[in-house]
């Protein structure tokens, strides 16, 4: 049994980099840039104003201006600004020469059809300056960069419209047990619906990989070999929940070795998802997790979507906050790193009910995950913890 953090090390340090791809920027959102982005022009590429005013000089306020043009968006203007005279001028349009600056409308008031008078003596420029933003050539985008849609504005902005990404690894999914039966069936007696063959192929789709539902496998160990061996075939990695512990007729990890996996760790010092278990063959990755839901959903977080989005060339951090605890939590043993689903109230971290790992209903409450390291068998209300956002 190993360790929490040296089972993560030794899964991102497995994984294998993706090649790449190009993609249209309506299909970037969620991927990871696989070469950085640069500038092809500078930003802002003209003086533009930033208000709809009049574009005049700085000795002119407080004075009655002539309005010599007006300037729309999208268009080149025509005169230069001189002492005396204005430009009517609207947001994002091409300040004129000779103007210092832009006066808000709302600081003039007409004086006829073809004069304004500037009520104030003080004004910002209100201008967006001429390559304030971003200099042609400057690299606005970092390969390793998970793109989000504020990445996709950048991209479109510098007319990246086919990014280069990593491509989406594939993960084929299956269930074992024969004890599970598909959703759509009433279970009879000693029979459960399967709850992981489902959330577990959106929680790739969430890491930004591909996902293959191969459904469920009894715990026949012939079955159970040909469903792996045909799924790595398909699939990048390879990802199992449920026959993993110590049971009788637990038999992942036999079968990995069967198949000539070799298993880099069967058993992680936590609580839900001891025994979990990870191993390599060739250019595939397997992953055995266990078939309680709250584990498997739990290890997928925590171990396995680090593991794709590094396949996928990123290195960042997952979202948390810091915040404190909103009343005690309690633990009998304290032998395995504790992971406890908690709900966020007046910005407190409160635990939601849990009954144990197969109660996932707690985690349709819960607003993020907290850990209780291993020696530990208490948090104080208004102990500081890190919330792992969900």
């Amino acid at each position: 049994m190993i360790l929490f953090e040296n089972a993560l090390d030794i899964t991102l340090n497995k994984a294998r980099l993706m090649t790449s791809e190009e993609v249209a920027l309506h299909e970037a959102w969620g991927r990871v840039l696989a070469a950085d982005v640069y500038a092809d022009l500078d930003m802002p590429p003209f003086d533009k104003s930033a208000v709809d005013g009049f574009a005049c000089k700085l000795k002119d306020l407080g004075k009655t201006l002539k309005i010599v043009e007006t300037i729309p968006a999208g268009h080149l203007p025509e005169k230069k600004i001189s002492e005396g005279t204005c430009a009517r001028i609207m947001t994002g349009a091409m300040v004129p020469k000779g103007a210092e600056c832009v006066i808000m409308i709302e600081d003039t008031e007409p004086e006829g059809e073809q004069s304004i008078r500037i009520k104030t003596s003080k004004t910002s420029s209100n201008i967006c300056n001429y390559a304030e933003d971003i200099v042609k050539g400057t690299c606005v985008l970092k390969a390793g960069t998970l793109l989000q849609p504020q990445h996709i504005a950048v991209l479109a902005s510098v007319g990246a419209h086919r990014p280069v990404v990593s491509k989406r690894p594939t993960v084929a999914i299956i269930s074992t047990g024969n004890e599970l039966v598909d959703p759509d069936i009433m279970p009879g007696p000693a029979h459960i619906r399967d709850s992981n063959s489902h959330p577990l192929p959106a929680e790739v789709l969430k890491a930004g990989g591909f996902a293959i539902n191969l459904g469920i496998s009894s715990d026949e160990k012939e079955e159970m070999l040909g469903m792996i061996l045909k799924a790595a075939d398909r699939a990048d990695v390879v990802l199992l929940s449920g026959g993993v512990s110590m049971g009788d007729f637990d038999y992942v990890p036999s079968i990995f070795n069967m198949a000539g996996i070799t298993m880099h760790f069967q058993k992680i010092a936590i609580q839900p998802g001891k025994p979990t278990v990870f191993g390599t063959k060739g250019r595939n990755y397997f992953f055995g997790l266990p078939g309680n839901p709250v584990s498997s959903f739990v290890l997928f977080e925590l171990l396995v979507k680090p593991f794709l989005l590094r396949m996928m060339g990123w290195h960042g951090s997952f979202p948390s906050i810091r915040t404190f605890m909103g009343k005690d939590y309690t633990r009998s043993k304290s032998v395995r790193k504790t992971f406890i689903p908690v709900a966020l109230r007046n910005g407190l971290a409160v635990p939601v009910e849990y009954h144990g790992s197969a109660h996932i209903n707690a985690y349709s409450v819960a607003d993020g995950i907290i850990s209780m390291e291993i020696g530990k068998t208490k948090l104080k209300e208004g102990e500081a913890v890190d919330v792992r956002l969900l």
